[in-house]
């Protein structure tokens, strides 16, 4: 055997073991625990902010959630009082000498709960020339309803249902000076029939005037852009606390669809007529008792005011000493009085003079500004019912 053999098995036991324990080092990398390193500090204000960041949306303010839960709050407290309004008509159909008569419905509008006494107010034209009419509740219940009163001048209406009392809630009705331009309003109703619907805007204008179905003037109505479709009228326009501003009653659009602008009775009118359309079924309007001569004439003449037509000896007004028109010796006609204002506030239409009447009652005194030639003349008249 050769003598350097065991030298080289040494060597190569020793090559093996150092490779073994290479080979078991790179698969397996020791841990380093560094003890004599601090780790890295967080100041309390860093520590304090990693444990209260939270997500943008949790940081919004409260008050972006406010007009939220007010018309939330305004939905829960009124809608149990908001009704749907259908209007069913009698038809014939078929050759002229069929007689057989068919209810169909004519349409369909809302309401609101008026009183305990079962008083539902609506618009005019809502039930216009019905049959039948039907209310129908929020929970689906419906009642058979007849007319109490209509005031087709105003387009508002009063209806009597036979409800039990848990299912009357009226709605508070608000003061005509809490209604200003700017003031957020909603509406509930049931636009295309989708009931008890809640809309939001604001009112953006006052003082309006529209027409009724009978062509007189409606004045001061409440134009809002609060959204009002077909199917809302009669609806109650609301102010932030629930209260009652108005009845919604038309919308102006070339569509027939919302548009932006909006109109509603305003609550003074309705707080005014509603309890006449109960007490008597119908709505008497104070008048002065005398004919006036049409606007287009008083203008092509040159006269600026209202002139008196004719006045009744034996009326409040010719009693009052109020003047018409008259013949000259020359057989030209000769204006007598012409009104000027009333209670102060100047008139130059017919119009105009019905609009300051509007708010009063028959036996209200007036005082009438007259201008008889070249005189101005003060008049104080009692008021009559038209």
């Amino acid at each position: 055997m050769n003598e350097h053999s065991p030298l080289l098995t040494l060597a190569l036991i020793a090559i093996v073991a150092f490779l073994f324990f290479q080979i078991r080092r790179d698969a397996v990398p020791p841990v380093s625990v560094q003890t004599d390193v601090e780790p890295p500090t967080i100041s309390s204000s860093e520590e304090a902010e990693s444990r209260t960041e939270e997500p943008e949306t949790r940081q919004m303010p409260p008050a972006q959630g406010k007009p939220l839960a007010e018309g939330t709050a305004v939905y829960k407290r009124v809608s149990p009082s908001v009704v749907s309004v259908s209007n069913l008509a009698l038809v014939r159909r078929g050759w002229l000498f069929d007689t057989q008569v068919y209810e169909v419905p004519q349409g369909s509008g809302s309401g609101f709960v008026w009183d305990k006494k079962g008083r539902i107010v609506t618009n005019y034209h809502v039930v216009h020339q019905a049959s039948s009419l039907t209310v129908t509740f929020p929970d689906g219940t419906q009642y058979d309803a007849k007319p109490v009163g209509v005031a087709p001048d105003y387009d508002l209406a009063v209806l009597q249902v036979d409800a039990p009392a848990s299912k009357l809630v009226p709605v508070a009705v608000a003061d005509i000076r809490d209604i200003e331009v700017g003031v957020r309003v909603y509406a509930i109703g049931n636009p295309f029939g989708l009931d008890t619907t809640l809309s939001s805007g604001i009112v953006s204008a006052l003082g309006r005037t529209i027409t009724s179905m009978t062509e007189r003037k409606i004045n001061n109505v409440i134009q809002t852009d609060t959204a009002i479709n077909p199917g809302n009228s009669g609806g109650p326009l609301l102010l932030a606390d629930g209260r009652l501003a108005g009845v919604t009653t038309a919308i102006l659009s070339p569509s027939g669809a919302y548009a932006g602008i909006g109109f509603a009775v305003p609550v003074s009118t309705v707080s005014r007529v509603v309890p006449q359309l109960i007490e008597k079924g119908r709505v008497t309007r104070a008048a002065l008792g005398l004919r006036l001569v049409p606007d287009h004439v008083t203008a092509r003449s040159g006269v600026k005011g209202i002139a008196i037509y004719s006045v009744n000896e034996r009326s409040r007004a010719g009693r009052a000493g109020l003047q018409g028109l008259s013949l000259n010796r020359m057989g030209y006609v000769v204006f007598g009085d012409i009104i000027t204002a009333v209670d102060g506030k100047p008139v130059s239409t017919v119009e105009e003079l019905q609009s300051v009447l509007d708010p009063h009652s028959p036996g209200d005194k007036v005082k009438l500004t007259i201008r008889r030639g070249k005189e101005r003349l003060t008049v104080e008249l009692v008021l009559s019912e038209e």
